[in-house]
Order: structure tokens, then C-alpha cells, then sequence
């Protein structure tokens, strides 16, 4: 499906910062800009997260929590105002999802644990959509892809809240636009006490973005951010270790090209991200328990080109990936260890480094109200090559509703750690192969006056799934390779939205069951997913200036873990409530935020206890 917009040259700002879908074609004094499908777009709709219209007036304070009302994702929480949290899409593991960034792969090879750690925050993020049409590397369940936009093409924002816990954050964002030129920016501060023993931290983010549309060169799409966290890792890995702790600092990069030769698009990109981790199993004490250093590094090329002809359009996929690590524990034993930088005894003794890649070819055609797409290809690793393929179609038989219906082979490359963590209770498994699956989904949406809703079926075959499970209770972990876990899962939206009293009423609705072909193994992860789950948002707007906003949430989940007195424990069910209060009137919001208002006491992991109750309040100014 294509969306063609038609504007002055200097109405295109909001367009051009579209990185991941757009082009232009210039006819006359015109400027035509059109949604080109992306690599992880397919005839199935992309499934919408979130809306920043939606997004301002709800109780929403990190990009954690707004993936937590999506049906569609599962948001384990260690800590929170996404501290850390890890995030897993219809049933796979946070390791076999794919975080985007505007459209590029900024995943962490070392572990899925690292993956959400963007250096941004939700005041500048316009939209996040689930792509789970992808046959790439490592999408083994879908991607979750976060594009960031200015708020208008000139403009400078503020925000300062406080709140419980010690609790402080400001941020500062603002774009400036000249001509095809734009310059887009934010940086922030997050930090908390903590709302128990050894749970406080402090998060840094800044972000810049750079558009520039040449009529001859062609679109240049620039992003670039940094982020240092530091955290108190209250049990986060251990319930025997209460006073972990943990900091990590991320620099992330990329340059994208976009250019239309006649029928043909060609669209370029390189990335890079490092990453360094430093973790404590004791705070402070490494003569007790040494540290565990991590640095890795991600190098990214991309090349893709789109023939449009008679038959529809043909597209060409290469990708390639290069990723290293160098760790005090993870890896293969480095000739001469390398001194950490910063640290005065400390060494990175272990290291390695992996090529990947993958080549695709896609052909889609439409056909009046249907459109037909299929895809073929091969991802290229050190353990093996897998075939990559899938075939979606959809059909719109009357205006506003939409059916998909697809079938996708995926695959995910095994992570640094497991394949090599090997410690006190872990067992790593270097001769891990690549995880596989195929998906297969039928999905209906229908979108009319204010009202939309959406259902759909999916079923995913996984084969040689990795996790980390125990097979008593006594035993230490191990990484293996489980035969098998089918997955099926049922979900549902629906809700109206307005411009009066009522603005938003919305309930969602996602069930999910396992089949698991493998031991009776205490799992970590794959198998420990979320059975039913319901949320439901009701926000009003009264008294011309102000917005009353609640967001609720059933959770239902598989699976058991071990407790602190060594006992097997299945998770509880539970229940939360979030709330927001603003005033807006002009440059000027005011608000009043709760969340978990109900005090309930719940865990995302196996014994974590989240905060019973966090309130807070802000003010933004918009210029």
C-alpha cells in the first residue's frame, strides 16, 4: 500500500524525516512524496503502538511504557522508568526481537538485555509500530521499529518533573528548518533514589538528527546519540545478590542515502553502535567478586534497490553485519588481554568477532484491491546458511477495512552470551546453531469516524530454541537448544477516538499458549511468556483546558521461577492503574501523573518487587 501526498517543496520537512519510508519526485513546481515499503514491511500492515497525538495526554513516562499496552509485546521490567527492561514480541524472547531506530538495526549482539538502551526519550518519538513481516537476521519474532520526528518545523520544548523516590527528570528538545534543511534535537537527565535497597539510578540521553533533501544528490538522513545509565540492580540476575549494580554507556550513529533514478530507487545506509557494560555482582567490591567488563561493537551496511515495472516492483536486499566483543568473561581467550579504559586493574582477557549478512530478493505486485508480495533469500554466519523467505497477501474490499494474511520464515543468530557465559551457576554452549521458525498470520483491521479495530491469529513454529533453563531446582543454568515450541496466539483492539469530551476509549485483548517439545526444564525466558493479558485507556477532556487520562491492565503469566528460599513459585496474576491529570493552554502543560495508584504488588521476573505506587508531576513549555 502507498500513500501519496502532494505539497510545496517547503511543506516537506515532517516527510523527509520519514527516513525509512520516502522519496521524491519532482514535476514542475511540485514535489510528490510517497510511502515506499520498506524492508520490513510486507503486505500484512505494520501494527501500531503507539501515536504521539495519543501519547501526550496519557500517563506514559518512558518508551517501556508505552510498549506495555501493545497486546502484541511482552515489557519485563527489572527496574523502573526503563531502567531495565526487556522486551519480547507474540511469544519469542527479548534476544529473538529487534529493536529499530528510525528504521535502522540497532540491536545489541552481546545480549537482548541491552537491546532497548536508545539514547532518547518518548517526547520525541512520533510514532512505534511492530513490523513482524521481516525475514531477516534476527527478527525471529518481529521488530519493534521507533521513529522520531520534530514536534513542527521550528520550535523549542521544555520539561521538568519531580515526584516520589527522589524522583527528577528534565529534558530539552528542538528542531530548526531551513528549507530542505533540518536540524533536530534532545537531551535529557532521569534519576530516582529508588523506591527500594539499591534500586536508584541516573540516565543521560542526547540525540541529534540532520535531514537535508537534495533535488540532484539525492536525501541524506543523519542520526547520532549517546546515553550513560547507571543503576542499582537490586536482584535484577540473582535473588541471591541483592546488591548488584550495573552501568552501561551506548553511542549510536547513522548516515542514510535515498535517490530515484527514473524506475528505479536506490536507498543506502551505514551504522554503528558501541556498547560498554560494566557489571557488579557485589556493589563496589571487585576484591570480593571481580567485575565483569563487556565492549561491543556493531557495524552496519545496507544496500537496497527497487525496479518498478509493468509486473509490479522488484527489490534487491543486501546486508551485511560486523560485530565484535571484548569482555572479562565472554568470548574466546585474547592472546594479550587489553586494559579496560578508565579502569586501572581491570582487563578485557576474552574476545570475538563475527560476520553475518543476508541477501533477499522481493517482488511485489498490486492487483486492484489486493496486493501480492513474496520474498526469497539466504542469511550467511559463522555456524551455518539458513534460507530466509516469506508470502503475504492483502485484500481491501470496501474503504477503511483491511485483510493480511502471510506465512514467513525467520531465523536469529545465537547472542555472545549464550554462547559463552560461563560462571558461577551458568553454563554457556558455544556450539549453539541458529534458532528457526515460521510464522504463519491472518489479520483483519477496520478504521471508520474515529472508530478502529483490529484482530488477528498467528501461529509460529519454532525450531532449536535457545534458552536458559534448569533442570532441577538445585542446578545450575544451562544454555540449550530446546527441540521445539509451537506458539499460538489470539489478539484483539478496538477503540473510538474524538475531539470532544470523550478523546480516547480503547481495549485490547492478547491470549498466547505454548507448546513446548522438551524436558520438564526450569525456564529464564522462552518459555515464562505472558497467557492472557487486557488493557483498556479511557481519557476525557472537561473544562476546556483539561485532560483526565486512565490507563488499566490485566496480567496473566506462564510459567514458574525460584524463589528466594529456593521453592518453585508460579507467577501471580495482577492488576494495574495509571493516571494523568493535565492542564494545557497554549505554550504551557501542567501535569499530575500516578502510576500503579492501586498499590499493587507485582514482579515481572521471578521475585523482582516493582514499586506499589509512584506519583509525580511536570511542566512542559512548547515555543
Amino acid at each position: 500500500m502507498s500513500l501519496v501526498l502532494l505539497s510545496t517543496p517547503t511543506e516537506t520537512f515532517a516527510q523527509q524525516f520519514d527516513t525509512d519510508s520516502v522519496k521524491e519526485l519532482d514535476i514542475s513546481e511540485v514535489v510528490v512524496t510517497g510511502n515506499i515499503l520498506p524492508p520490513t514491511r510486507t503486505a500484512v500492515l505494520p501494527i501500531p503502538v503507539l501515536d504521539r497525538s495519543e501519547a501526550a495526554t496519557a500517563p506514559l513516562q518512558s518508551i517501556e511504557a508505552a510498549l506495555r499496552l501493545c497486546p502484541s509485546v511482552d515489557l519485563r521490567e527489572r527496574g523502573s522508568k526503563g531502567v531495565q527492561a526487556d522486551i519480547s514480541v507474540r511469544g519469542g524472547s527479548f534476544d529473538q526481537t529487534i529493536v529499530m531506530l528510525n528504521g535502522i538495526d540497532f540491536s545489541d549482539a552481546r545480549t537482548g538485555h541491552q537491546s532497548h538502551s536508545l539514547p532518547i526519550d518518548l517526547d520525541i518519538v512520533s510514532d512505534i509500530t511492530i513490523e513482524d513481516g521481516t525475514a531477516g537476521i534476527g527478527a525471529f519474532s518481529g521488530a519493534v521499529n521507533i521513529r522520531t520526528q520534530p514536534l513542527r518545523p521550528t520550535y523549542v520544548r521544555a520539561e521538568i518533573s519531580g515526584g516520589q523516590y527522589g524522583y527528577a527528570y528534565g529534558n530539552l528538545s528542538g528542531a530548526v528548518t531551513h528549507g530542505r534543511f533540518t536540524l533536530f534535537g534532545a537531551g535529557s537527565y532521569r534519576a530516582s533514589d529508588g523506591y527500594t535497597r539499591n534500586t536508584d539510578f541516573r540516565n543521560y540521553n542526547a540525540f541529534v538528527r540532520v535531514g537535508y533533501d537534495s533535488r540532484r544528490a539525492g536525501y541524506f538522513d543523519f542520526q547520532s546519540g549517546w546515553q550513560t545509565r547507571d543503576f542499582g540492580a537490586n536482584g535484577f540476575y540473582s535473588l541471591q545478590y541483592p546488591d548488584q549494580y550495573e552501568a552501561t554507556r551506548t553511542f549510536l550513529s547513522s548516515l542514510r542515502w535515498q535517490k530515484s533514478l527514473g524506475r528505479f530507487f536506490i536507498e543506502s545506509s551505514i551504522s554503528y553502535r558501541k556498547n560498554f557494560d560494566r557489571f557488579e555482582l557485589i556493589k563496589g567490591e571487585a576484591s570480593i567478586v571481580p567485575f565483569n567488563y563487556h565492549n561491543t561493537d556493531r557495524l552496519g551496511l545496507a544496500l537496497r534497490a527497487d525496479y518498478s515495472w509493468l509486473w509490479g516492483k522488484t527489490s534487491l536486499y543486501a546486508d551485511y553485519r560486523y560485530d565484535h566483543l571484548l569482555s572479562s568473561v565472554l568470548g574466546e581467550p585474547l592472546s594479550t588481554p587489553r586494559r579496560v579504559k578508565g579502569e586501572s586493574d581491570a582487563y578485557y582477557t576474552n574476545g570475538k568477532r563475527q560476520n553475518s549478512g543476508d541477501l533477499r530478493v522481493r517482488h511485489i505486485k498490486q492487483l486492484g484491491r489486493f496486493d501480492i508480495e513474496g520474498s526469497a533469500g539466504c542469511v550467511f554466519s559463522p555456524g551455518e546458511t539458513t534460507p530466509i523467505w516469506s508470502l503475504s497477501g492483502g485484500y481491501r474490499p470496501v474503504d477503511g477495512l483491511h485483510i493480511g494474511i502471510a506465512a514467513v520464515q525467520s531465523m536469529r543468530l545465537p547472542s555472545f552470551t549464550d554462547l559463552y557465559y560461563t560462571t558461577t551457576g551458568y553454563i554457556g554452549n558455544p556450539h549453539l546453531k541458529p534458532e528457526k521458525a515460521t510464522t504463519y498470520r491472518l489479520r483483519g483491521s477496520y478504521e471508520k469516524s474515529g472508530w478502529r479495530t483490529s484482530a488477528e491469529v498467528y501461529f509460529r513454529d519454532g525450531r532449536d530454541i535457545i534458552d536458559w533453563v534448569q533442570k532441577s531446582a538445585d542446578s545450575e543454568w544451562e544454555s540449550l537448544q530446546l527441540t521445539r515450541l509451537r506458539t499460538l496466539g489470539v489478539e484483539w483492539t478496538g477503540g473510538y477516538y474524538g475531539k470532544g469530551f470523550l478523546r480516547q476509549a480503547t481495549l485490547s485483548y492478547a491470549y498466547l499458549t505454548t507448546d513446548k517439545q522438551s524436558g520438564d526444564y526450569i525456564s529464564k525466558y522462552a518459555l515464562d511468556n505472558m497467557r492472557h493479558k487486557a488493557t483498556a485507556t479511557v481519557s476525557v477532556h472537561f473544562l476546556k483546558y483539561m485532560t483526565l487520562t486512565l490507563i488499566g491492565g490485566v496480567y496473566d503469566r506462564n510459567g514458574n521461577y525460584i524463589d528466594a528460599s529456593g521453592q518453585r513459585t508460579g507467577y501471580d496474576t495482577y492488576a494495574l492503574l495509571d493516571a494523568r491529570l493535565s492542564w494545557e493552554r497554549r505554550h504551557l502543560r501542567i501535569y499530575l501523573d500516578g502510576n500503579n495508584i492501586t498499590a499493587t504488588r507485582y514482579c515481572d521476573f521471578g521475585g523482582l518487587k516493582m514499586p506499589e505506587g509512584w506519583f509525580s508531576g511536570g511542566i512542559v513549555v512548547t515555543y
